[in-house]
């Protein structure tokens, strides 16, 4: 048995298929696709030293992991890893060579510290804490059956409000790119990003291959984007919210229930019959949201940290 650890290149489409089939088989809760692991790759920028790494046994891809440094952070030196390996292929090294070349690609680039999320398994958890790493705060996988749930019924919004797509923007999405940045800047987070490169913004959330502008919804007040709800799918029946979120002057009225509300709707015409999300265990207003809509928690995941030496 000959176990190797690799990054990948978009030209390299195997390997891209290897590592999107196993992320949809230990991660069902996300969305991956060939075209959106290739494109992470292509648009990732030179300060994130961004790899994805494959790890081969007698050159079958049973692991992978995604790597790098958090360049748009006030506080330099900050990494991360995540890890994960195909279920039937477990207890082979794979994961603690993924681990032992992606800290030294991290402490090459610069990074003291590295992240990784967690399944909230006894096996995983025993893992990362192998390795060094230290429990922190989690974070829920949510899912909504949109075939067979009962969605909340549309609702007029309140004077001066509109619902709008997204895909309204198309000539000039900066004013969404200003309340996205808004939103998450007040995100419950263990790493404080600066949300304010534009042309990054573009690239990476706009013109991703798995973002929906069409099924992606704005509440605008008076003309201005207020609160939203973004979307992401996988060309076929499964949807993803992707950030929920509302301008700091616009919060406590609703506007991002109406937006996801909306949002979710525009997805089960479109033939999705699967929601996904995420929140952070301690984001108790956007639980409330989300238990309103009838999403129920599917997986839990803990971030852990390592000092790096």
């Amino acid at each position: 048995m000959t176990m190797t650890v690799r990054a990948l290149h978009t030209e390299d489409r195997p390997g891209v298929e290897a590592f999107a089939h196993i992320r949809r088989i230990t991660l069902p809760y996300l969305l991956f696709t060939p075209e959106s692991v290739a494109y992470n790759i292509e648009i990732a920028h030179p300060d994130a030293h961004y790899q994805a790494l494959v790890a081969e046994e007698d050159g079958v891809v049973i692991g992978t992991a995604q790597i790098g440094v958090v360049h748009d952070s006030a506080e330099p030196g900050q990494g991360y890893v995540n890890v994960y390996v195909h279920p039937e292929h477990t207890r082979r090294g794979a994961g603690a060579l993924l681990v032992r070349t992606a800290e030294r690609h991290l402490a090459a680039s610069g990074a003291t510290k590295s992240f990784a999320w967690v399944l909230d398994a006894p096996g995983n958890r025993a893992f990362a804490e192998l390795h060094g790493y230290r429990s922190g705060r989690s974070a829920h996988f949510l899912r909504l059956d949109l075939a067979n749930g009962k969605l909340p019924p549309l609702q007029d919004p309140p004077p001066g409000v509109e619902i709008r797509p997204a895909s309204d923007y198309a000539v000039d999405p900066r004013p969404l790119f200003d309340l996205d940045a808004e939103a998450s800047s007040d995100e419950p987070s263990d790493v404080d990003y600066e949300f304010t490169d534009y042309e990054a913004w573009l690239r990476e959330t706009w013109q991703h291959p798995l973002f929906s502008p069409e099924l992606t919804s704005v509440a605008v007040v008076d003309g201005r984007p207020a609160a939203f709800s973004a979307a992401r799918i996988d060309g076929g029946t499964r949807y993803g919210t992707a950030m929920t979120g509302t301008a700091r002057d616009f919060r406590g009225r609703g506007l991002a229930k109406l937006a996801k509300n909306d949002s979710l709707h525009r997805a089960r015409a479109a033939g999705c019959t699967e929601a996904l999300t995420g929140n952070d265990a301690g984001n108790g207003p956007m639980i409330a949201i989300n238990n309103w809509f009838g999403y129920e928690i599917c997986a839990t995941e803990v971030r852990y940290v390592r000092e790096l030496a």
